[in-house]
């Protein structure tokens, strides 16, 4: 027969019997356990009366029962019972801040009887009071809080552990043990995380691979297209030539001389477009000096009204007090004129372009953000507007690409903007685009500003096109010397040839008329021209040199060419290198 709520309460008010008690009596009504909870304040949960077990199964279901704020009265809801790894049905009666339950079982005891044992609730709290007025209670909630934040990471742990291995245990009771686990636990993650950012890394740097090389594919299949066109040119010209000469007899002189013009102008549009290909990758020469963009501009202004035609209508905004740019006069007008043109396209049945100039202040944030970011400071900028159609996102991400263009087939190179790209990049500086479709197209040119004094350049005598004396000239490539020697020949000039520069060292140690030294820059072998240069103007001060390049890059760390040195970019006509040699020998000897 079960106890009656007031010999229960009998039974339960003595502390020292009550854990045994409270066992019996959950065996008497047919429960597995009978506990009693306390609201604790302090740390905002429920925790075990005195005389009760202190220690519960744990486990996230245990924790949201003790934090819930229960409702009045009763209720029943599973809960792990006796570990944590088994659910078991808990009768529960709550009156104001004590919670009795019986766990387990079928129990003939009905808990809501508990609402005529205050006494024992209130005993129950003055015992809980006293404990804690001698820091029991105290001692209590640091243990639990532990227990809890222990539980809450072995729970994390154990999830994480069987996922990478079945053979952690299930309850780990040892806090030395659990602490063990768990600094495993956060090498093991270091270990995850270090692998993940290095196959991550990889990735990236097998897709940067696979871009450059698809930007790669497309520039070679651009060069070659084009300059496969230039060769059938050429070789066609010549071929005719050759046919004609071979006549001997009824030799058509205009037709030698028409392939003669094709074969040139083809030979200047393979140089031009050389040119364009080394201003993108910004290794073209370039001669930087304080620029006024106020002035380039006004001083364009008539030739772009020209370019633009009556459909297009041309204006420009000049700022006052505008810093002076840093770069390559010529280069800049030459860009300019591909944003026109590219404008002017963009706007077939006419439209507005505008040129606008400013200073820009750039800090570090802002730089940082750029693609390829410049140094932060003041910048001069150039801007050209139009109203044209404008561009989408997609190809506005590519209008810099070199031989990307959205003209029809035959209307432009795809070249022009690469072009401006590479020269405003080379120059340290940087270009932005804003377009919308429909709305037009900005391209924003920022130069370093300089403070340098923009100074005229002097007027210069026209070199003769005829000249004497005895020139070294040194190139690896016996074809380029052969042509070379020639041109010489014919400008009046003897010639001594050296194979490379380790020979004209020789050459120049042996003879002592030598007047000028025309070099390649790029040469195989530990000296190359650059450093020819430098041994020469240093030991041989009479002696004028020339270098010769297609491509200015330095080499194996070079420091770039003397001051004194005039440099001849190839391909060259012979009025060109007539005006080198002449330029040379004036800064070498004061005089020809």
């Amino acid at each position: 027969m079960a106890p009656n709520i007031h010999e229960l309460v009998s039974r339960l008010a003595e502390p020292a019997s009550r854990a045994s008690e409270a066992v019996n009596i959950a065996a008497e009504v047919g429960a597995e356990a009978l506990l009693i909870l306390l609201h604790d304040e302090a740390i905002g949960a429920l925790t075990p009366a005195p005389g009760f077990p202190q220690t519960l199964p744990g486990g996230p279901t245990w924790r949201a029962f003790l934090k819930d704020q229960h409702s009045l009265g009763a209720m029943e809801t599973e809960l792990p019972f006796p570990s944590s790894d088994e659910l078991k049905l808990a009768r529960v009666f709550v009156e104001r801040d004590t919670v009795f339950m019986l766990i387990g079982g079928d129990p003939s005891f009905d808990v809501r009887e508990f609402v005529d044992a205050p006494l024992l609730a209130a005993l129950l709290r003055a015992e809980a009071e006293q404990l804690r007025s001698i820091g029991l209670v105290s001692a209590a909630r640091e243990a639990s809080a532990r227990a809890t934040n222990l539980a809450a990471s072995l729970d994390a742990a154990k999830a994480e552990v069987r996922r990478k291995a079945d053979e952690l245990a299930l309850t780990l009771s040892r806090s030395d043990h659990l602490n063990e686990q768990l600094k495993r636990l956060n090498e093991t993650l270091e270990q995850r995380v270090s692998d993940e950012i290095r196959e991550r890394l990889q990735a990236e740097d097998a897709l940067r691979q696979a871009q450059k090389m698809e930007a790669v594919g497309q520039l070679t299949g651009g060069v070659a297209h084009d300059f496969n066109n230039l060769l059938t040119v050429i070789m066609g010209g010549l071929d005719s030539i050759k046919r004609e000469i071979d006549k001997e007899s009824d030799i058509d002189v205009r037709r030698l001389r028409r392939m003669q013009a094709l074969a040139f102008q083809a030979a200047d549009r393979a140089a031009t477009l050389t040119s364009r290909l080394l201003a993108f990758a910004r290794r073209q020469p370039l001669a930087p000096k304080p620029i006024n963009l106020n002035k380039l501009v006004s001083g364009v202004s008539d030739l772009l009204q020209r370019t633009l035609g009556e459909t297009v209508a041309f204006e420009t905004v000049m700022a006052a007090g505008l810093w002076l740019a840093h770069a390559d006069p010529t280069e800049l007008e030459s860009a300019l004129m591909n944003l026109a043109i590219n404008a002017r396209d963009a706007m077939p049945n006419g439209g507005k372009l505008t040129i606008e100039t400013a200073n820009v202040s750039l800090d570090e944030n802002y730089v940082s953000r750029l693609v390829e970011p410049v140094p932060a400071g003041q910048y001069a900028m150039l801007a050209v507007s139009d109203t044209g159609e404008g561009m989408d996102k997609e190809t506005v991400d590519r209008v810099f690409e070199p031989f990307f263009t959205t003209k029809k087939a035959g209307k432009g190179t795809g070249l022009g903007l690469s072009q401006v790209y590479g020269f405003v990049r080379q120059s340290g500086g940087f270009v932005s685009v804003t377009s919308e479709v429909g709305q037009g197209t900005t391209i924003d040119l920022c130069l370093p500003y300089t403070d340098e004094v923009a100074v005229a350049a002097p007027v210069t005598q026209a070199p003769t096109a005829t000249g004497d004396g005895r020139v070294l000239v040194v190139d690896d490539d016996i074809n380029v010397r052969e042509v070379s020697v020639a041109m010489l020949g014919a400008l009046g000039y003897s010639t001594v040839e050296a194979g490379d520069a380790v020979e004209a060292l020789g050459v120049l140690a042996a003879r002592e008329d030598i007047d000028v030294v025309f070099s390649d820059v790029i040469m195989p072998g530990e000296i190359n021209g650059l450093d020819l240069a430098r041994h020469v103007r240093e030991n041989y001060p009479g002696v004028a040199v020339v270098l010769a390049s297609g491509y200015t890059a330095q080499q194996h760390g070079d420091k770039g060419a003397p001051s004194d040195v005039e440099l001849l970019h190839k391909p060259y006509s012979r009025a060109a290198l007539a005006a080198a040699l002449a330029r040379a020998r004036t800064g070498a000897n004061g005089s020809l």
